[in-house]
């Protein structure tokens, strides 16, 4: 961690612009992210908005800020409306997975709940202090949303209670939707609009149970028995942990449009309050230049990229080639460059292994300069709103650098605390195929016969196969596992 940095740009989805950070009570940092709907396996799309908020809490802890950090896990409320414009209309996600797979929606929940998590920590994604769950804060639901019609913001049709845009907007003076970047949002074109509610925009925050049918998922409440509408979750939830205003709230841009807003309305609408102050968003992942869904068959998750022999450590890598504002195209190939950049980064970090604090040498004035121009370089490329290709550029540049291997070590790991690609993690060792130790063994000879050249070929080519060789000062050389190259 380096000293308390005020030098900090991120760009803020709200005012949209790049704004210096100034948290609200420094050191200490608020920060939530909306996490998944636990009906099925996170892809890898959504993990590149996950991604993005693990750069931002390794960057600010980097910077020297205290984070509490937050993410939801929406295992009621979220309709499949939302897939044609409106959110407020069809099944529940969690119901219809249910039904399509012969279990309960609980067990739904609990399942998907547990694989994501899985992924989460294989990718190395900071843990928030708390993954809270929506059905296991239903009474602060309930009670901001009494809060709202306290404040003439509720008003109630026959499936529900719907906060009233228009009339947030006429009390607060605040416009609705000034995060989104549509002008006016209306309802989706693919579905018939409501025509019990006051204006299209307006959204739920308790939906009633249909007649004559009981969900798996139900609370009693003052209005009826129900369930929470999607968007109340998040405010309700990250008020209760980080309190009415806090720093940053992160998420993918598909909920730019609407869920976010919603959040923003409902939130001040209740307290009168700014809720966030800093918006982040991640742009879209698209897989051969098209867009990603589970309908088209490319909707890849983790699983898949582990099955085809990837490292979970190579797609963190792919994900960092880009900024995080910007769409990123995912093909194999690009997993396969990834992959490949990962491994030798790795095996020239296993060539820096540590020393005995007494072989360090004494740096020279030129190579101090170069560690302290290169820690400079990565933390103005982190505090340029999270530069990631220009941080990965740096890191490369250490690793190819001059200076002491000691030095090297720890400038790679110093910046791998915001990088998390786990340098320093080994790889499971494993019986050394006999082509491999084939080309070590003729290594051992040309270097015998000082045939250098031919000594660095082989070691090229070893290298290529996954393995790194490590040279001794006594002559001797060792063959460890690095890890497997894709073509």
């Amino acid at each position: 961690m380096i000293a308390l940095s005020s030098d900090m740009k991120l760009y803020n989805s709200l005012s949209k612009n790049i704004e210096e950070f100034v948290p609200l009570n420094a050191p200490h940092v608020g920060m939530y992210t909306c996490g998944p709907t636990v009906y099925s396996y996170a892809t890898i799309g959504n993990f590149r908005t996950y991604l993005t908020s693990d750069l931002v809490v390794r960057a600010l802890k980097f910077s020297g800020y205290n984070v509490e950090f937050i993410m939801n896990l929406t295992d009621v409320g979220h309709l499949t409306g939302d897939n044609e414009g409106d959110a407020d209309t069809g099944e529940d996600r969690l119901e219809k997975s249910a039904k399509k797979e012969g279990k309960t929606a609980w067990d739904i929940a609990d399942f998907y709940t547990k694989a994501f998590i899985k992924d989460f920590d294989e990718l190395n994604l900071t843990k928030p202090q708390s993954f809270m769950k929506a059905t296991e804060h239903i009474p602060e639901q309930i009670e901001l949303i009494q809060r709202l019609q306290k404040n003439g913001f509720v008003y109630q049709i026959s499936d529900g209670l719907y906060f009233d845009t228009v009339s947030y907007e006429k009390i607060t003076g605040r416009k609705y939707g000034e995060l989104s970047s549509l002008d006016k949002i209306l309802e989706g074109a693919r579905v018939e609009p409501n025509l019990e509610k006051k204006n299209p925009r307006d959204f739920a925050l308790w939906k009633f149970s249909p007649e004559n049918q009981k969900r798996q998922m139900e609370w009693d409440s003052p209005w009826g028995i129900g369930f929470p509408g999607w968007h109340i979750e998040c405010s309700a939830m990250s008020m209760e942990k980080l309190g009415e205003t806090f720093d940053i709230h992160t998420g993918g841009e598909d909920l730019r449009a609407t869920h976010h807003p919603n959040e923003i309305a409902q939130s001040e609408g209740a307290t009168g309050k700014l809720f966030v102050k800093y918006w982040m968003h991640s742009a879209f992942l698209k897989v051969d230049g098209k867009r990603m869904g589970k309908s088209l068959g490319n909707a890849y998750t983790l699983t898949e990229v582990k099955e085809k022999g990837y490292d979970a450590m190579a797609l963190r890598y792919f994900y960092m080639t880009g900024h995080y504002r910007s769409p990123l195209n995912f093909t194999w190939e690009a997993l396969s460059a990834a992959q490949n950049a990962l491994n030798k980064l790795r095996a020239t970090f296993a060539s820096t292994e540590k020393l005995d604090e007494e072989m360090r040498t004494e740096l020279s004035e030129e190579k101090l300069q170069k560690i302290t121009d290169f820690r400079q370089k990565f933390t103005q490329s982190l505090n340029d709103d999270l530069n990631t290709s220009e941080m990965l550029s740096v890191l490369w540049e250490v690793a190819k650098s001059n200076i002491p291997s000691p030095d090297k070590r720890d400038l790679l790991l110093l910046f791998d605390e915001v990088l998390g690609l786990q340098l320093d993690v080994k790889p499971e060792e494993g019986p050394v195929p006999s082509d491999v130790l084939d080309l070590f063994e003729k290594r051992k000879i040309a270097r015998e016969n000082k045939a250098f050249f031919e000594s660095d070929t082989l070691r090229d080519q070893i290298s290529a196969k996954g393995y790194t060789v490590k040279d001794s000062p006594d002559g001797t050389s060792k063959l460890s596992k690095s890890f497997t190259f894709k073509d």
